[in-house]
């Protein structure tokens, strides 16, 4: 989950180099970070605690004339925040440094081996891999000292490790890791994403693969055999101003803004995928969807879409859950896979089990290249661009325009979904007029006095609910829970008492009588009634119109509940792009 960036090259600015590059990783940790850039001497290290998109390098580090470097931004997994913990991390001879992200299980019995004739300074698992190589060192070169310390790691792991002698090797086995080759400079980062500054030439390393870059350029081998592996160079998409908030004081904000021209992208782009993704279905013998967080719900969604629309069966299960129902899988057996980042590691672990009973992997996500990307059979890339803010917003609604594409191509009517779909981005760009915001506005600012919310939907709203009571929690810190409308009564209603808060999604469609109904009951017990659909009742306190776009209209009523998170986060004076303790791309069990 953390940031790794590195360069080496003709430029003699490297510090300036890895601290932007790291800046654009910031979404990935955010407890703290840290550079190291080698010089005639030895290698000079400077790390800070918090944030660093704000932060500034200390002048002794910043006008070093030096052309190599690894940086780090930190998701704190082993050791508090300190600056001590904070990456990169030294050998005792400050002649190697590394970064790492992961999690080395075996950290604690590699420890008091090493502890004999090594200092340690930190209470990370990291700082055992500088001390491994550096011990590996006494006895082989660089490239061979890692392989055989990388090889006594147990867990999922990628490293970076910058020599005194002007090289930075890298391995990796689970985390991400892409290479970049620009003209005479070569840069390694977790994701592509901070690439784009410098180019767009790119090699996405696999697991089991170590790299040597110099100012040479870039070779991979193999770590299993020592043998030099063909790379293949890819060109990745999108523009340096897809990484940047522009005229949006944050990067949800903007985000939520770009989702009307997403989904029309999505209606553009992968009609012919969702046709082919429909045969797929067809042809298997069981569907699984499988996925983590916000892409759950997306998951969720299609399973309601799939039965509506048409009549089919589609298994859903939050991924890391999957292991545990894997029983059901054969060689006929279809596995949908959904992600933003592409590197979930609760999606990657269950889908590489899939893979070893013949089941067929299919990849919906956002990121070119990813692990789960590369990983599946059938391949489709949502095209969402960048995804900066920690929240996903335009990355779900692409997934479920996909999904309902895939559902009304299996009965043969994705004219109709391409209909739907672009009326569903047409209403999201009304609600997205300043004159609609104040409203918006003004229940943030009443919510922002609330301990606790509630979210209830129905049907295809049902997975409105969760996902709008995740978005509010995850970014305002306010307890949001989300719920089945016919579940309140079985318990949660306990909680309501006068004033409590209720977003209530209304859709015109067979659940508004219920809905309303539950509604009702806790308007009964005092609770304050936020309706968001395209009619107004009488049991509403608040009402946030939506209008009527069909089955489209679970994706264009998420959005006033995005909104809400957004402006909670800014009435909280929270950062609604970087909340505690989250982390973007979740690549630790």
């Amino acid at each position: 989950m953390c940031g790794i960036f590195g360069y080496v090259g003709e430029l003699e600015n490297s510090p300036s180099v890895i601290l932007e590059g790291l800046k654009l990783l910031e979404y990935r940790g955010y407890d703290s970070w840290g550079i190291a850039v080698g010089n005639d001497r030895h290698i000079v290290c400077e790390k800070q605690v918090g944030k660093i998109g704000n932060a500034v390098l200390k002048s002794d580090v910043l006008n070093l004339k030096s052309n190599i470097g690894i940086g780090h931004t930190r998701w704190a997994t082993h050791g508090m925040v300190t600056d001590a913990n904070a990456h990169p991390h030294l050998s005792c001879d400050r002649q190697i440094a590394v970064v790492h992200n992961g999690i080395v299980e075996n950290f604690n019995s590699l420890k008091k081996k090493l502890e004999k004739k090594h200092e340690f300074y930190s209470d990370t698992d990291t700082e055992v891999i500088a001390h491994l190589i550096e011990q590996e060192l006494k006895t082989k070169p660089l490239k061979e000292a890692v392989v055989s310390a990388f090889k006594k790691l147990k867990g999922l792991n990628a490293i970076a490790v910058l020599s005194q002698e002007g090289e930075i090797v890298v391995a990796k086995n689970g985390s991400p890791l892409v290479l970049g080759a620009g003209d005479s400079s070569y840069y390694v980062a977790s994701d592509p994403s901070a690439l784009i500054s410098y180019t767009k030439k790119a090699i996405f390393i696999e697991d089991q693969q170590l790299a040597v870059l110099n100012k040479k350029g870039i070779q991979v081998f193999s770590l299993e055999n020592g043998k030099k592996v063909a790379s293949k160079i890819q060109t990745l998409q999108g523009e340096v101003a897809d990484t940047l908030p522009g005229e949006y004081a944050h990067f949800m904000l903007k985000e939520i803004n770009e989702q009307p021209k997403v989904i029309r992208s999505v209606v553009e782009v992968l009609t012919d995928s969702a046709v082919d993704m429909a045969r797929e279905i067809k042809a298997a013998r069981g569907t699984f969807f499988i996925a983590s967080g916000t892409a759950f719900h997306a998951c969720l969604a299609g399973t309601y879409l799939f039965s509506k629309i048409a009549g089919h069966h589609v298994n859903t299960s939050v991924a890391s859950e999957f292991n545990y129902l894997e029983d059901f899988l054969n060689p006929k057996s279809l596995v949908i896979a959904l992600s933003q980042s592409g590197e979930t590691i609760d999606v990657v672990e269950p889908l590489n089990r899939a893979a070893k009973k013949g089941a067929k992997i299919a990849a919906v996500v956002n990121n070119l290249g990813s692990t789960i990307y590369r990983m599946g059979d059938i391949k489709v890339l949502l095209g969402a661009g960048p995804e900066i803010a920690v929240a996903s917003t335009k990355a779900y609604v692409a997934k479920i325009a996909f999904l309902l594409l895939v559902a009304y191509s299996l009965v043969g009517k994705t004219s109709t979904a391409k209909r739907l779909l672009r009326q569903s981005a047409n209403e999201i760009e009304r609600l997205l007029r300043k004159s609609d915001l104040e409203k918006i506005k003004k229940t943030a600012k009443f919510l922002a006095k609330a301990e606790h919310i509630y979210t209830i939907g129905r049907g295809l709203s049902y997975s409105t609910a969760l996902e709008s009571a995740l978005k509010i929690k995850e970014v305002s810190y306010i307890h949001t829970e989300g719920l089945a409308g016919g579940e309140l009564k079985h318990g949660t209603i306990a909680l309501v008492s006068r004033g409590t808060p209720c977003l209530v999604y209304a859709p015109s469609d067979e659940t508004y009588e219920a809905i309303i109904s539950n509604a009702t009951e806790i308007k009964s017990r005092g609770g304050f009634i936020i309706g968001i659909g395209s009619k107004k009742a009488d049991v509403f306190d608040e009402w946030i119109e939506v209008k009527d776009t069909g089955d489209a209209s679970l994706i264009s009523m998420v959005v006033p509940a995005q909104l809400l998170a957004y402006y909670l986060a800014l009435e909280k004076g929270a950062d609604p792009d970087k909340p505690r303790n989250l982390a973007k791309s979740v690549t630790v069990k």
